[in-house]
């Protein structure tokens, strides 16, 4: 063992590298179970751990046991009030698919069941989103125009909702949550952003009493169609429009006010859904130019497995609306449940949440629904209400049922002045400018990230905008990896810390060492940075040197902060204890990894720096190389 002045050096595990079976076991299990759910109960009996497997996978077998009467009352309060929020909402989100209104009302019945048993979220409440719906039909109508083929539109609409299930299903079982996690939170507050305004914009048309409008979803388009069609608007569905819209903000501002009154803002569209149905029915609106949803059949979900649409010519077109709709549902759906499972100190399994989504959308694609996932609105009120379990979406999906069976045609006098007024009313609330604002004081480039998707959503197309600012997120990360944050390190007055000596002024180094710390993994798109950068010290540190001899004679790195290496990031350490020991300089690594250095003892790294040269912290090493530049100063003092 060696010793250094400050005594015994602690031992560097060399042990054997793992296989590669183990070590691919490892890294599979940390990938797609980091929860590692079979670890608490791999020793159980054969039926206790099928049961435990069951209730990991299917969450109602774990909830349903626990359930009791106390729960259910707030569960049943909670599903009533959701359920006056989803109707409306229902009616509107179909509308801006360019779908029949009923569709919307189908969409609340049976995905809401399906989630109350794959579902891990308890807060979670499942509908129709305004973002999905619009990206939905912009994608279907570039081949099948709505008003044209209403009934073909109609059935891509299903086979698209049906691959939005297939694609989150897959992603699910396959563990792979983590790919939406690309969709930064600059992106979707852009995107979202965007949308909302898009969205505004576009219910000029029922605000107006239009009756041609664009097709388009971008602002030149929708504007240039509402100022090209002045001589359509009607100033009372304006001012029956802005009387709505008046009273939902007023309900919205009374519930930010006081958030116990959040039951006055969730049934307002319910209530302005039921003033406009009596105000249609007694007096002669569509007189005046105010329209109505019209017709609206009794009855519960008719199969739509037959009108899938497979067709070659429409394939492409509804796979890429499937895949497209489904990572923005499946972003929005695990970003909201993460964001109410935190605030009760719960986790939320994102492969879980997909399978659920998945399997929504599947068998809501053969039951005449569209796409689904959670919405803020809704989940926020089921929150607000006390739900206590997923049995708040299996209540909202019965009292749906119910309002199919014998409540449907009552709204067929639903104004479209009120239903534009809903959805700007709870668009003006996704219009995020205090956190577009407060990530231009933080973060300029995420600021150009969320602009990217917010201006690239509102004036070109809603896929460019997620394009754009998805490129831009993913640029970012490649400059964090090709250009790795290094830093010199110094020891901290009277402890054994050593810091960023930029960041810690009060840090001292040690003449003849130098210690630099690298905070990334070493890949091949940054080992040429990572050789540069610290030929580049050693230039700096000799330029601070009042002789021009060689100061450095240590070069110390601290892996601690690195997570993997590849093969050129050995070869590139190799490269560097060459230039180094042509320079007369020593090479020391600190506290690689158990990855790295299993890595670095298969190439012979290690064989060839010597065991010596591996240090357990960077206090050991900078002591032990102290120990050696006094050793060298006695031996050139006696020679």
């Amino acid at each position: 063992m060696a010793v250094t002045s400050s005594g015994p050096r602690a031992r560097v595990n060399f042990a054997a590298p793992r296989g590669f079976a183990k070590t691919f076991k490892t890294k599979l299990k940390e990938t797609l179970f980091p929860d590692d759910p079979f670890g608490g109960f791999r020793n159980e009996k054969p039926a206790r751990k099928t049961l435990k497997t069951l209730q990991y996978f299917v969450p109602l077998f774990d909830w349903l046991p626990k359930y009791d009467f106390n729960k259910f009352k707030f569960d049943l309060l909670a599903g009533i009030t959701i359920t006056s929020l989803a109707i409306p909402q229902g009616i509107s989100y179909a509308k801006l698919a360019n779908l029949p209104p009923i569709i919307g009302l189908y969409s609340s019945f049976v995905p809401p069941i399906i989630y109350a048993v794959f579902g891990s979220s308890k807060h979670l409440a499942v509908g129709t989103v305004a973002a999905c719906s619009v990206l939905l039909s912009e994608t279907i109508q570039e081949k099948v125009n709505a008003k044209d083929n209403p009934e073909l539109y109609l059935h891509l609409v299903f086979t698209a909702t049906f691959f939005t299930g297939i694609f989150e299903t897959a992603l699910g079982f396959l563990r792979l949550g983590i790919l939406v996690d690309f969709l930064s939170h600059s992106t979707i507050t852009g995107f979202m952003t965007g949308t909302a305004v898009l969205i505004c914009l576009q219910q000029l048309k029922g605000m107006l009493g239009l009756k041609h409008f664009t097709s388009k979803t971008d602002v030149v388009h929708v504007l240039k169609a509402v100022f090209e069609n002045r001589n359509e608007w009607r100033w009372e569905c304006f001012l029956v429009g802005l009387a709505f819209l008046i009273f939902l903000q007023l309900t919205r501002f009374l519930r930010n006010k006081n958030p116990k009154l959040f039951w006055v803002s969730a049934m307002a569209p319910m209530v302005s859904v039921a003033i406009g149905c009596i105000f249609a029915y007694l007096a002669p609106v569509e007189k005046h130019g105010i329209q109505i949803v019209g017709e609206l059949k009794r009855g519960i979900n008719p199969s739509s497995l037959k009108y899938l649409n497979f067709d070659p010519e429409y394939l492409p077109s509804t796979i890429k609306a499937g895949c497209i709709t489904g990572i923005i549902a499946m972003a929005e759906g695990m970003a909201i449940a993460r964001s109410f499972a935190i605030i009760k100190n719960e986790q939320i399994d994102g492969s879980k949440e997909m399978v659920a989504f998945g399997f929504m959308n599947i068998l809501g694609s053969f039951t005449s629904c569209y796409l689904t996932t959670g919405p803020f609105s809704k989940t926020a009120v089921n929150f607000n209400s006390g739900c206590k379990t997923q049995m708040a979406n299996f209540v909202m999906a019965m009292c749906m049922m119910l309002v199919l069976l014998l409540l449907a045609p009552v709204f067929k006098y639903t104004p479209l002045v009120v239903l534009s007024a809903i959805i700007m009313s709870a668009m003006i609330g996704l219009i995020s400018y205090e956190k577009i604002v407060h990530l231009f004081k933080v973060d300029k480039l995420d600021f150009c990230i969320c602009m990217a998707a917010c201006l690239g959503v509102s004036f070109l197309t809603m896929e460019i905008g997620l394009i754009l600012s998805v490129g831009l997120a993913i640029l970012r990360a490649l400059l964090y990896v090709a250009r790795p944050a290094t830093c010199k390190l110094g020891k901290i007055p009277n402890s054994e810390l050593y810091r960023d000596m930029e960041q810690y002024p009060d840090a001292t180094g040690f003449p003849g060492i130098l210690a630099l710390q690298i905070g990334s993994p070493i890949y091949f798109a940054n080992c040429n940075y990572i050789r540069e950068r610290t030929l580049r010290w050693i230039r700096d540190e000799e330029s601070l040197s009042e002789s021009m001899s060689n100061p450095v004679e240590h070069v110390l790195f601290d892996l601690s902060g690195a997570t993997a290496i590849d093969m050129t990031g050995i070869e590139t350490l190799m490269e560097i204890h060459r230039i180094l020991t042509s320079m007369s300089i020593k090479f020391g690594i600190v506290n690689p990894r158990i990855e790295i250095l299993d890595k670095l003892t298969l190439a012979h790294f290690v064989d060839r720096i010597g065991k010596d040269s591996i240090y357990l912290s960077i206090d050991e090493a900078v002591e032990a190389s102290r120990f050696s530049l006094q050793t060298d100063k006695q031996h050139d003092a006696t020679s």
